[in-house]
């Protein structure tokens, strides 16, 4: 009865391991040492798929990998501030690469990152991103991004393989070409800032390079559009064919959101590399502010008939139904 017993005890412990092996796991990371970890790779390194890394305040040098294998892995600031824990870098991809330049390089699907400030602070002369958005179904609720070219990346791939990312009730800042990539991306409810540089030209919000087998591209909703910068100096974006490639046709809708002076009435919409803008899909529909069109030919116009089948949850959905909207 004893070997009988033993063999049973035995295997409910065989049994329960794997489970426990699987469990989502909990960190806490904090520069003076009051957390499990001082850095935040570290604890990437440790958690689990699924797994909740809390960042207290401070500010956190060096870049952030998070790969493919940790899908479902959270990470979020302690307070819910964002300005209070700061990820920063300042590698331009002159020497980095892209992605070595990027201060977080989030490769992990069905991620989330909130309450907490990515950048990068290299300045001019070269690409240097404050987020490389690289795995699919990701969120960034109530971040800033901030950065000055190329701040922030959502990039699936070259043809039509696509990612999708919603960044909601968060901040983004730059000046060329600042929101760019080829994924389905939805940035809602958010404060888009240029910054002010010259009194000429402050550069491009956007640089899509959707596929042109995909629908949908960059929708900017219920979001601000400000700057400091001189009225009519700032473009909505441009139509990037990354590589040259022919099928990279953009797609970009600004809709129901506020649009300051400082977006151009003339030249919203730029040529890029050789390819005219009017090759790309790019739209405004429902929005307000001194910024809109008052008239000018080159700024389009969605009409509602058609803007129905670009919401939020449209650009999301995929074929898996996807929808985090708020």
């Amino acid at each position: 009865m004893k070997i009988l017993i033993g063999a049973l005890v035995t295997g409910v412990l065989l049994a329960a391991t794997p489970t426990a092996a699987r469990a989502a796991t909990s960190f806490t990371v904090a520069l003076d040492g009051s957390g499990n970890y001082t850095t935040i790779q570290a604890a990437v390194a440790a958690s689990s798929s699924g797994g909740v890394i809390t960042i207290k305040a401070g500010t956190y040098q060096g870049q952030v990998q998070i790969p493919a294998s940790k899908s479902g892995i959270t990470l979020q600031g302690a307070t819910g501030t964002s300005g209070d824990v700061i990820i920063t870098g300042n590698k331009p991809q002159s020497t980095a690469g892209t992605a070595g330049s990027a201060t977080v390089y989030n490769l992990a699907p069905n991620s989330t990152i909130k309450g907490l400030t990515m950048q990068n602070t290299y300045g001019a002369g070269s690409q240097a991103l404050a987020l490389y958005a690289a795995g699919d179904r990701q969120v960034y609720r109530n971040v800033q991004l901030k950065g000055y070219q190329d701040t922030f990346l959502v990039w699936g791939g070259t043809g039509s393989s696509q990612i999708r990312a919603y960044v909601y009730k968060s901040y983004i800042s730059g000046v060329t070409d600042f929101i760019y990539g080829n994924g389905a991306v939805v940035i809602d409810s958010t404060t888009i800032e240029s910054t002010n540089i010259n009194s000429s030209n402050n550069g491009y919000i956007t640089a899509a390079a959707t596929d042109d087998s995909n629908p949908y591209g960059f929708l900017i909703t219920r979001s601000v559009l400000k700057s400091s910068a001189a009225a009519q100096t700032v473009a909505l974006g441009r139509c990037w064919h990354a590589g040259n490639a022919a099928d990279a046709i953009g797609q970009v809708l600004v809709r129901d959101s506020t649009l300051g002076a400082h977006i151009r009435q003339a030249g919203a919409w730029q040529d890029m590399g050789g390819f005219s803008w009017r090759t790309c899909r790019f739209n405004e529909y429902n929005n307000t502010g001194s910024g809109v069109t008052n008239g000018t030919g080159d700024r389009p116009q969605m009409s509602a008939a058609t803007a129905a089948n670009y919401t939020s949850q449209k650009y999301l959905a995929g074929a898996d139904g996807w929808n985090p909207v708020q």
